[in-house]
Protein backbone atom coordinates (compact mmCIF):
# COMPACT_ATOMS: atom_id res chain seq x y z
CA UNK A 1 0.00 0.00 0.00
CA UNK A 2 3.02 2.28 0.82
CA UNK A 3 6.43 2.20 -0.69
CA UNK A 4 9.40 2.95 2.26
CA UNK A 5 10.12 6.39 2.90
CA UNK A 6 13.50 8.08 2.17
CA UNK A 7 13.39 11.48 4.36
CA UNK A 8 14.87 14.19 2.10
CA UNK A 9 17.83 15.78 2.11
CA UNK A 10 19.95 17.24 5.12
CA UNK A 11 19.63 20.87 5.98
CA UNK A 12 23.13 21.98 6.40
CA UNK A 13 24.35 22.30 10.57
CA UNK A 14 23.39 26.09 10.73
CA UNK A 15 20.52 26.43 8.78
CA UNK A 16 16.59 25.60 8.98
CA UNK A 17 15.24 26.28 5.34
CA UNK A 18 11.94 26.83 5.70
CA UNK A 19 9.19 25.10 3.29
CA UNK A 20 5.88 26.48 5.39
CA UNK A 21 6.88 29.88 6.31
CA UNK A 22 6.72 28.54 10.17
CA UNK A 23 8.80 27.13 12.11
CA UNK A 24 9.49 26.07 15.80
CA UNK A 25 12.74 24.87 17.84
CA UNK A 26 12.34 22.70 20.89
CA UNK A 27 15.14 24.00 23.13
CA UNK A 28 16.90 23.33 25.99
CA UNK A 29 17.03 19.35 26.28
CA UNK A 30 18.67 17.63 28.62
CA UNK A 31 19.11 14.67 26.40
CA UNK A 32 17.88 14.62 22.55
CA UNK A 33 18.41 10.85 21.26
CA UNK A 34 18.80 11.27 17.89
CA UNK A 35 20.06 7.45 16.71
CA UNK A 36 22.35 9.10 13.74
CA UNK A 37 25.67 8.07 15.45
CA UNK A 38 27.30 11.27 13.60
CA UNK A 39 24.98 13.65 15.11
CA UNK A 40 26.51 13.08 18.54
CA UNK A 41 28.22 11.42 20.89
CA UNK A 42 29.09 8.55 18.16
CA UNK A 43 27.11 6.34 20.04
CA UNK A 44 24.14 4.83 17.98
CA UNK A 45 21.80 6.41 19.83
CA UNK A 46 23.81 9.89 18.90
CA UNK A 47 23.20 11.49 22.19
CA UNK A 48 23.72 15.17 22.07
CA UNK A 49 23.54 17.12 25.58
CA UNK A 50 22.15 20.27 26.13
CA UNK A 51 20.36 20.24 22.91
CA UNK A 52 17.81 22.01 19.98
CA UNK A 53 15.27 20.60 17.28
CA UNK A 54 14.18 22.77 14.75
CA UNK A 55 10.54 22.00 13.13
CA UNK A 56 9.47 23.04 9.76
CA UNK A 57 5.73 21.73 9.18
CA UNK A 58 5.61 18.00 9.42
CA UNK A 59 9.62 17.80 9.26
CA UNK A 60 12.52 18.10 11.66
CA UNK A 61 15.19 20.74 9.49
CA UNK A 62 17.62 20.51 12.43
CA UNK A 63 19.15 19.28 15.34
CA UNK A 64 22.45 20.49 17.44
CA UNK A 65 23.20 22.42 20.91
CA UNK A 66 20.91 24.41 21.85
CA UNK A 67 23.62 27.39 22.11
CA UNK A 68 23.69 27.40 17.81
CA UNK A 69 20.18 26.72 17.41
CA UNK A 70 19.11 29.17 14.40
CA UNK A 71 15.99 31.98 14.59
CA UNK A 72 12.64 30.57 14.40
CA UNK A 73 9.05 31.94 14.58
CA UNK A 74 8.44 29.89 17.84
CA UNK A 75 10.30 28.58 20.69
CA UNK A 76 9.86 25.90 23.22
CA UNK A 77 11.78 25.29 26.34
CA UNK A 78 12.32 21.81 26.98
CA UNK A 79 13.07 22.49 30.50
CA UNK A 80 15.68 20.08 30.56
CA UNK A 81 13.97 17.56 29.75
CA UNK A 82 15.07 14.16 27.38
CA UNK A 83 13.80 14.40 23.73
CA UNK A 84 13.27 10.91 21.94
CA UNK A 85 12.04 10.32 18.57
CA UNK A 86 8.28 8.73 18.94
CA UNK A 87 8.30 5.11 19.72
CA UNK A 88 7.41 2.79 16.21
CA UNK A 89 5.70 -0.20 17.72
CA UNK A 90 5.16 -2.69 14.61
CA UNK A 91 3.34 -4.89 15.83
CA UNK A 92 -0.21 -4.81 17.07
CA UNK A 93 -3.45 -6.66 16.92
CA UNK A 94 -5.86 -4.02 17.57
CA UNK A 95 -9.43 -4.42 15.22
CA UNK A 96 -11.32 -6.47 18.01
CA UNK A 97 -13.88 -6.65 20.12
CA UNK A 98 -14.29 -8.96 23.22
CA UNK A 99 -12.56 -9.47 26.50
CA UNK A 100 -10.61 -12.28 27.78
CA UNK A 101 -10.66 -11.75 31.37
CA UNK A 102 -10.89 -14.74 32.47
CA UNK A 103 -8.63 -16.68 30.36
CA UNK A 104 -6.03 -14.62 31.33
CA UNK A 105 -6.92 -15.19 35.04
CA UNK A 106 -7.10 -18.79 34.69
CA UNK A 107 -3.56 -18.45 32.99
CA UNK A 108 -2.78 -16.92 35.80
CA UNK A 109 -3.77 -19.72 38.32
CA UNK A 110 -1.64 -22.15 36.36
CA UNK A 111 -3.15 -23.17 33.15
CA UNK A 112 -0.49 -22.86 29.96
CA UNK A 113 -0.98 -20.55 26.81
CA UNK A 114 -2.15 -22.19 23.59
CA UNK A 115 -3.23 -20.43 20.56
CA UNK A 116 -6.79 -21.62 20.92
CA UNK A 117 -7.99 -18.37 22.61
CA UNK A 118 -8.07 -16.56 19.97
CA UNK A 119 -11.66 -18.33 18.84
CA UNK A 120 -12.64 -16.61 21.54
CA UNK A 121 -12.00 -13.23 19.99
CA UNK A 122 -12.91 -14.13 16.40
CA UNK A 123 -16.30 -14.89 17.48
CA UNK A 124 -16.94 -11.85 19.24
CA UNK A 125 -14.99 -9.73 16.63
CA UNK A 126 -17.53 -11.10 13.65
CA UNK A 127 -20.52 -10.17 15.82
CA UNK A 128 -19.59 -6.75 16.59
CA UNK A 129 -20.80 -3.71 14.40
CA UNK A 130 -18.57 -1.50 12.06
CA UNK A 131 -18.75 1.47 14.70
CA UNK A 132 -17.61 -0.88 17.65
CA UNK A 133 -14.99 -1.93 15.91
CA UNK A 134 -13.22 1.58 15.07
CA UNK A 135 -13.83 2.72 18.42
CA UNK A 136 -12.07 0.01 20.05
CA UNK A 137 -9.16 0.70 17.65
CA UNK A 138 -8.56 4.70 17.78
CA UNK A 139 -9.67 4.00 22.12
CA UNK A 140 -6.35 1.82 21.77
CA UNK A 141 -4.41 3.81 19.64
CA UNK A 142 -4.75 6.84 21.73
CA UNK A 143 -3.84 5.20 24.39
CA UNK A 144 -0.30 4.16 22.98
CA UNK A 145 -0.24 7.98 21.92
CA UNK A 146 -0.58 8.79 25.43
CA UNK A 147 2.35 6.74 26.11
CA UNK A 148 4.44 8.19 23.33
CA UNK A 149 3.75 5.95 19.78
CA UNK A 150 3.25 7.96 16.81
CA UNK A 151 3.90 4.63 14.66
CA UNK A 152 1.93 1.97 15.42
CA UNK A 153 1.37 -1.21 12.55
CA UNK A 154 -1.98 -3.13 13.35
CA UNK A 155 -3.66 -6.41 11.72
CA UNK A 156 -6.59 -8.12 10.88
CA UNK A 157 -6.46 -11.74 12.26
CA UNK A 158 -9.89 -11.91 13.78
CA UNK A 159 -12.72 -11.94 11.99
CA UNK A 160 -11.37 -15.36 9.19
CA UNK A 161 -13.84 -14.58 6.65
CA UNK A 162 -13.46 -12.73 3.50
CA UNK A 163 -15.73 -10.19 5.00
CA UNK A 164 -14.88 -9.60 8.43
CA UNK A 165 -11.17 -10.00 7.11
CA UNK A 166 -11.89 -6.94 4.87
CA UNK A 167 -13.71 -4.96 7.33
CA UNK A 168 -10.88 -4.79 9.84
CA UNK A 169 -8.03 -3.62 6.88
CA UNK A 170 -10.67 -0.57 6.15
CA UNK A 171 -11.06 -0.16 9.06
CA UNK A 172 -7.62 -0.20 10.53
CA UNK A 173 -6.23 1.97 6.60
CA UNK A 174 -8.81 4.69 7.85
CA UNK A 175 -6.20 5.20 11.03
CA UNK A 176 -2.51 3.91 10.03
CA UNK A 177 -0.65 3.33 7.12
CA UNK A 178 0.80 0.50 8.74
CA UNK A 179 -1.76 -2.20 8.05
CA UNK A 180 -0.99 -5.91 7.82
CA UNK A 181 -3.58 -8.92 6.60
CA UNK A 182 -3.49 -12.11 8.86
CA UNK A 183 -6.08 -13.95 7.55
CA UNK A 184 -4.05 -16.60 8.31
CA UNK A 185 -3.73 -16.21 12.22
CA UNK A 186 -5.08 -19.76 12.45
CA UNK A 187 -7.54 -22.07 10.64
CA UNK A 188 -11.16 -21.02 10.51
CA UNK A 189 -13.29 -22.28 12.98
CA UNK A 190 -15.33 -22.91 10.00
CA UNK A 191 -12.94 -25.25 7.77
CA UNK A 192 -11.00 -26.45 10.92
CA UNK A 193 -11.76 -30.34 9.37
CA UNK A 194 -10.59 -29.05 6.34
CA UNK A 195 -7.37 -26.54 6.55
CA UNK A 196 -6.29 -26.57 3.34
CA UNK A 197 -9.70 -25.23 2.14
CA UNK A 198 -8.98 -22.58 4.25
CA UNK A 199 -5.20 -21.93 3.15
CA UNK A 200 -6.72 -21.86 -0.63
CA UNK A 201 -9.40 -19.15 0.99
CA UNK A 202 -6.71 -17.51 2.21
CA UNK A 203 -4.56 -16.81 -0.28
CA UNK A 204 -7.08 -16.79 -3.40
CA UNK A 205 -10.74 -14.82 -2.37
CA UNK A 206 -9.93 -14.11 0.77
CA UNK A 207 -5.88 -12.07 -0.32
CA UNK A 208 -8.33 -10.03 -2.90
CA UNK A 209 -10.73 -8.35 -0.97
CA UNK A 210 -8.24 -7.97 1.80
CA UNK A 211 -4.76 -6.29 -0.76
CA UNK A 212 -6.49 -3.55 -1.80
CA UNK A 213 -6.44 -1.77 2.28
CA UNK A 214 -2.87 -3.41 3.59
CA UNK A 215 0.53 -2.76 2.82
CA UNK A 216 1.84 -6.04 4.67
CA UNK A 217 1.15 -9.70 4.69
CA UNK A 218 1.48 -12.10 7.84
CA UNK A 219 1.13 -15.67 9.19
CA UNK A 220 0.96 -17.32 12.66
CA UNK A 221 3.69 -20.32 11.31
CA UNK A 222 3.43 -22.52 14.61
CA UNK A 223 1.98 -25.31 16.02
CA UNK A 224 -1.50 -25.39 15.64
CA UNK A 225 -1.42 -22.55 13.41
CA UNK A 226 0.08 -22.95 9.68
CA UNK A 227 3.27 -25.23 9.30
CA UNK A 228 5.78 -24.14 7.41
CA UNK A 229 4.80 -25.18 3.81
CA UNK A 230 1.26 -23.55 4.25
CA UNK A 231 2.74 -20.50 5.57
CA UNK A 232 5.26 -20.40 2.30
CA UNK A 233 2.62 -20.36 0.34
CA UNK A 234 0.65 -17.77 2.00
CA UNK A 235 3.48 -15.06 2.09
CA UNK A 236 4.40 -16.15 -1.61
CA UNK A 237 0.34 -15.71 -2.96
CA UNK A 238 0.65 -12.26 -0.65
CA UNK A 239 4.14 -10.87 -2.33
CA UNK A 240 2.04 -11.79 -5.59
CA UNK A 241 -0.55 -9.15 -4.85
CA UNK A 242 2.16 -6.44 -4.05
CA UNK A 243 2.36 -7.40 -0.17
CA UNK A 244 5.36 -7.66 1.52
CA UNK A 245 5.92 -10.62 4.18
CA UNK A 246 6.23 -10.50 8.11
CA UNK A 247 6.21 -13.80 9.92
CA UNK A 248 5.10 -14.68 13.69
CA UNK A 249 7.73 -17.01 14.11
CA UNK A 250 9.00 -19.55 16.79
CA UNK A 251 6.93 -17.90 19.44
CA UNK A 252 5.78 -21.10 21.15
CA UNK A 253 7.89 -23.69 19.88
CA UNK A 254 11.21 -24.20 17.50
CA UNK A 255 10.27 -24.23 13.97
CA UNK A 256 10.54 -22.86 10.58
CA UNK A 257 9.31 -19.37 11.00
CA UNK A 258 12.38 -17.82 11.39
CA UNK A 259 14.06 -18.81 8.36
CA UNK A 260 11.14 -19.15 6.31
CA UNK A 261 11.29 -15.11 6.95
CA UNK A 262 14.58 -14.54 5.94
CA UNK A 263 14.14 -16.73 2.77
CA UNK A 264 11.07 -14.67 1.31
CA UNK A 265 13.20 -11.74 2.85
CA UNK A 266 10.31 -10.96 5.36
CA UNK A 267 10.70 -7.16 6.73
CA UNK A 268 10.40 -8.67 10.34
CA UNK A 269 10.31 -12.25 12.36
CA UNK A 270 8.21 -11.63 15.13
CA UNK A 271 8.52 -13.42 18.80
CA UNK A 272 11.67 -15.00 18.13
CA UNK A 273 11.61 -16.64 21.29
CA UNK A 274 12.83 -20.43 20.72
CA UNK A 275 15.75 -20.17 18.63
CA UNK A 276 18.63 -22.33 17.07
CA UNK A 277 22.06 -21.23 15.75
CA UNK A 278 21.01 -21.70 12.41
CA UNK A 279 17.81 -19.51 12.91
CA UNK A 280 20.36 -16.53 14.59
CA UNK A 281 23.22 -16.93 11.56
CA UNK A 282 19.85 -16.44 9.13
CA UNK A 283 18.60 -13.76 11.14
CA UNK A 284 22.07 -12.39 11.12
CA UNK A 285 22.92 -12.89 7.63
CA UNK A 286 19.46 -11.62 6.49
CA UNK A 287 17.77 -8.22 6.67
CA UNK A 288 14.76 -9.81 8.48
CA UNK A 289 14.39 -7.37 11.68
CA UNK A 290 14.01 -10.02 14.88
CA UNK A 291 10.70 -8.17 16.86
CA UNK A 292 10.67 -9.13 20.11
CA UNK A 293 7.48 -8.77 22.10
CA UNK A 294 8.20 -8.99 25.90
CA UNK A 295 4.42 -8.15 26.81
CA UNK A 296 3.12 -11.36 25.20
CA UNK A 297 6.11 -13.63 27.63
CA UNK A 298 4.93 -11.64 30.47
CA UNK A 299 1.32 -11.84 30.14
CA UNK A 300 1.76 -16.00 29.44
CA UNK A 301 4.73 -16.41 31.95
CA UNK A 302 6.41 -17.58 29.22
CA UNK A 303 10.42 -17.68 28.33
CA UNK A 304 11.69 -14.36 27.98
CA UNK A 305 13.46 -14.15 24.29
CA UNK A 306 16.99 -13.58 24.46
CA UNK A 307 17.74 -10.71 23.14
CA UNK A 308 21.54 -10.34 24.15
CA UNK A 309 22.31 -13.47 22.05
CA UNK A 310 20.53 -11.91 19.19
CA UNK A 311 22.50 -8.46 19.49
CA UNK A 312 25.56 -10.00 20.10
CA UNK A 313 25.38 -12.32 16.81
CA UNK A 314 24.71 -8.77 14.61
CA UNK A 315 21.25 -9.15 14.53
CA UNK A 316 18.74 -6.20 13.82
CA UNK A 317 16.42 -6.14 17.10
CA UNK A 318 13.06 -4.35 16.95
CA UNK A 319 10.49 -4.46 20.16
CA UNK A 320 7.01 -3.73 20.38
CA UNK A 321 3.95 -4.65 22.25
CA UNK A 322 1.77 -7.28 20.61
CA UNK A 323 -1.17 -5.50 21.85
CA UNK A 324 -3.94 -7.68 21.34
CA UNK A 325 -6.40 -8.77 24.52
CA UNK A 326 -5.25 -12.44 24.37
CA UNK A 327 -1.45 -12.59 25.08
CA UNK A 328 -0.20 -9.23 25.32
CA UNK A 329 -3.02 -6.46 26.40
CA UNK A 330 -0.74 -3.49 26.82
CA UNK A 331 -0.28 -0.47 24.65
CA UNK A 332 2.75 0.74 26.76
CA UNK A 333 6.22 0.73 24.90
CA UNK A 334 8.23 2.34 27.98
CA UNK A 335 6.71 -1.10 29.63
CA UNK A 336 8.21 -3.62 27.25
CA UNK A 337 11.35 -1.22 27.76
CA UNK A 338 11.39 -1.70 31.31
CA UNK A 339 10.95 -5.16 30.57
CA UNK A 340 13.34 -5.97 28.06
CA UNK A 341 16.16 -3.97 30.14
CA UNK A 342 15.27 -6.25 33.42
CA UNK A 343 14.56 -10.00 31.69
CA UNK A 344 15.98 -10.08 27.90
CA UNK A 345 19.43 -8.82 28.63
CA UNK A 346 19.19 -5.48 26.70
CA UNK A 347 20.63 -2.40 27.75
CA UNK A 348 18.47 0.62 28.46
CA UNK A 349 20.54 2.15 25.37
CA UNK A 350 19.82 -0.90 22.76
CA UNK A 351 15.97 -0.91 24.16
CA UNK A 352 15.53 2.47 23.69
CA UNK A 353 17.02 2.05 20.15
CA UNK A 354 15.04 -0.84 19.40
CA UNK A 355 11.35 0.39 20.15
CA UNK A 356 12.27 3.33 18.02
CA UNK A 357 14.83 2.88 15.03
CA UNK A 358 14.26 -0.92 15.16
CA UNK A 359 10.90 -0.79 14.73
CA UNK A 360 11.00 1.69 11.96
CA UNK A 361 13.62 -0.81 10.51
CA UNK A 362 10.80 -3.60 10.87
CA UNK A 363 8.66 -0.92 8.93
CA UNK A 364 11.65 -0.29 6.51
CA UNK A 365 10.67 3.00 7.11
CA UNK A 366 13.61 5.35 7.17
CA UNK A 367 11.79 8.58 7.74
CA UNK A 368 10.79 7.57 11.69
CA UNK A 369 12.17 6.60 14.55
CA UNK A 370 14.81 9.23 14.42
CA UNK A 371 15.87 12.97 14.87
CA UNK A 372 17.35 13.67 12.07
CA UNK A 373 17.05 16.44 9.37
CA UNK A 374 14.54 15.71 6.82
CA UNK A 375 12.69 13.14 9.08
CA UNK A 376 9.01 12.92 9.89
CA UNK A 377 9.08 15.13 13.10
CA UNK A 378 7.67 12.51 15.37
CA UNK A 379 8.93 13.43 19.13
CA UNK A 380 8.47 12.39 22.57
CA UNK A 381 9.16 14.39 25.72
CA UNK A 382 10.10 12.54 29.39
CA UNK A 383 9.77 14.12 32.27
CA UNK A 384 13.45 13.07 33.06
CA UNK A 385 16.80 14.44 31.86
CA UNK A 386 17.79 11.04 30.26
CA UNK A 387 16.09 8.05 28.47
CA UNK A 388 17.47 6.28 30.80
CA UNK A 389 14.99 6.88 32.82
CA UNK A 390 12.22 4.64 31.00
CA UNK A 391 13.95 1.53 32.33
CA UNK A 392 14.80 3.14 35.60
CA UNK A 393 11.56 4.24 36.45
CA UNK A 394 9.16 1.27 35.28
CA UNK A 395 5.78 2.20 35.42
CA UNK A 396 5.53 5.86 35.81
CA UNK A 397 3.69 7.75 32.84
CA UNK A 398 7.39 10.24 31.96
CA UNK A 399 5.63 10.98 28.89
CA UNK A 400 5.12 14.70 29.00
CA UNK A 401 4.12 15.69 25.14
CA UNK A 402 3.99 13.94 21.90
CA UNK A 403 4.86 15.33 18.55
CA UNK A 404 3.47 14.10 15.72
CA UNK A 405 4.18 15.10 12.12
CA UNK A 406 5.04 18.15 13.21
CA UNK A 407 1.97 19.08 15.74
CA UNK A 408 1.87 19.28 19.36
CA UNK A 409 -0.70 16.12 20.36
CA UNK A 410 -3.61 16.73 22.94
CA UNK A 411 -2.98 13.21 25.15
Amino acid sequence: MNAPTTPSSPIGPNQANSTTGTTTVITNIGTLVTNDPSLGDNSPLGLIQDAAVVIDGDRIVWTGESSKAPATDNRVDAGGRAVLPGFVDSHSHLVFAGDRTAEFNARMSGRPYTAGGIRTTVAATRAATDEALEANLTRHLAEALRQGTTTMETKSGYGLTVADESRALRIAASHTDEVTYLGAHIVSPDHADDPAAYVALVTGEMLDACAPYARWVDVFCEKGAFDGDQARAILKAGKEKGLHPRVHANQLTYGPGVQLAVELDAASADHCTHLTDADVDALANGDTVATLLPGAEFSTRAQWPDARRLLDAGVTVALSTDCNPGSSYTSSVPFCIALAVRDMGMTPDEAVWSATAGGAAALRRTDIGRVTPGAQADLILLNAPSHVHLAYRPGVPLVTEVWKRGRLQVL
